[in-house]
């Protein structure tokens, strides 16, 4: 048995709750089981610097955990004066993500910052950060298309990720930190709707694993991430 008493294709119960955050154009707070992500979108009306006059905007992301969102307190990166390695990837995975079903030239020129910040680390903070993160971005577009800032939705289909790995008991979906922290190999699946990949991250951290492995791995991922979209359009409808 997990650690859980899940089932190896079982996720953690996962909620989406919008409208948290009474500023942002867009707000989500995501949960998969004890991770607790709070994801908002921030429209800027006007492109990063380096995209100005091209006639097409932007979608990035910035990450962060809070202090104590661990069992032991994390130094907040900002006295460091920049952000760490794992930061940068994470943050720039999310941005990634959303963008691969955005239309950036019907955006306009304008940028939309996805800010996701974990309360509660317990596993699978970036794959609750990027499902989280496209319900926050719908609303943002869905709030832009109300003040006929944009004639049409951006969005070209959901994005949602997934965590799966290779424990002691063979391929399971949605690791929390128990088994992620003992598992032989972890890996993360972001996909669309309609079933495309965006990234694959995978990795041994102990011992090597198999092309049948890793195709029992993204079996397991297109199951919870079929689970998770349907948990996005039920939530947006």
């Amino acid at each position: 048995m997990r650690p859980s008493k899940r089932a190896v294709d079982e996720m953690r119960p996962v909620t989406l709750e919008r409208n948290v955050a009474r500023y942002a154009e867009g707000s989500c707070l995501v949960k998969f089981g004890e991770t607790h992500v709070l994801c908002t979108a921030s429209l800027e009306d006007k492109p990063p610097q380096w995209l100005r006059g091209q006639g097409r905007g932007w979608v990035t992301a910035e990450y962060s955990m809070l202090p104590r969102a661990t069992q032991t307190r994390t130094r907040r990166e900002v006295t460091s004066g920049k952000p760490s390695g794992r930061t940068q990837e994470i943050q720039r995975l999310i941005g990634r993500s959303l963008r691969a079903v955005v239309d950036l030239q019907a955006l306009g020129e304008r940028q939309i910052m996805i800010d996701c910040d974990v309360l509660q680390a317990d596993g699978g903070t970036r794959t609750a950060s990027i499902t989280g993160a496209w319900v926050a971005l719908h609303d943002c577009l869905k709030w832009m298309r109300g003040r006929s800032m944009i004639r049409d939705m951006p969005l070209r289909d959901h994005v949602a990720a997934i965590s799966c790995g290779i424990s002691p008991m063979g391929c399971v979906l949605d690791l929390d930190y128990i088994e992620d922290s003992a598992a032989h190999t972890d890996a993360n699946f972001v996909m669309t709707g309609a079933g495309a990949l965006v990234e694959v991250q995978a990795t041994a951290e102990g011992s090597t694993f198999t092309d049948a492995q890793l195709a029992e791995l993204m079996g397991l991922a297109r199951k919870g991430i079929g689970e998770l979209v349907a948990l996005q359009k039920l939530t947006v409808a």
